[in-house]
């Protein structure tokens, strides 16, 4: 009998990460899963703030950025 070769899915390994890493939060609630959950949330505040910075940029380029000058159009009249 041969065995088969399986092939590698990314999605399903990423899937199998997930759940194990779901799993062994419920498992531990101790000190170390608290500190884990601070650490995502501080970093998910970094990235909000990092992405305002941003916009902030964007929006003062845009404050400060002049008005385009109008020129006048000759039309000619027969």
């Amino acid at each position: 009998m041969v065995a088969e070769e399986k092939t590698f899915v990314f999605e399903d390994w990423l899937a199998d990460g997930i759940k194990g890493m779901k799993e062994n939060l419920r498992q531990k609630r101790h000190r170390e899963s608290s500190t884990f959950r601070r650490h995502m949330r501080s970093a998910g505040k970094e990235m909000l703030l990092a992405t305002r910075s941003l916009f902030d940029k964007a929006i003062e380029y845009l404050e400060n950025e002049p008005e385009p000058k109008k020129k006048a159009t000759k039309i000619k009249i027969q």
